[in-house]
């Protein structure tokens, strides 16, 4: 069962990804941390070192607009941060 939605590429992710070698995915809420290091080290060909997760509630946003008061809520999400071993990276960008 594939549990990794796909990789997270923010100004914070890359920040983390240049400082700490931390690589961030969205991955499916009912995941735990060995499917997740299992997951990244078949499909990426990687050491996992540690995996931390945290779940983000979704918020309800609002706007005014002319035709009125639009209301929505932002999607909840799980969010792993994978940390590799020494030496090992990710690339992204091959397939592009």
């Amino acid at each position: 069962m594939a549990f990794i939605i796909k990789p997270l590429i923010t100004e914070k992710a890359n920040k983390l990804t240049e400082k700490r070698n931390v690589y961030t995915f969205i991955v499916r809420p009912e995941a735990n941390k060995s499917e997740i290091k299992a997951e990244v080290q078949a499909m990426y060909g990687v050491k996992v070192d540690s995996v931390n997760t945290c779940i983000y509630a979704g918020k309800n946003k609002s706007r005014y607009t002319r035709s009125g008061l639009v209301k929505g809520r932002t999607n909840a999400f799980k969010k792993a941060c994978v940390t590799l071993k020494e030496g090992e990276t990710i690339d992204f960008y091959s397939n592009i």
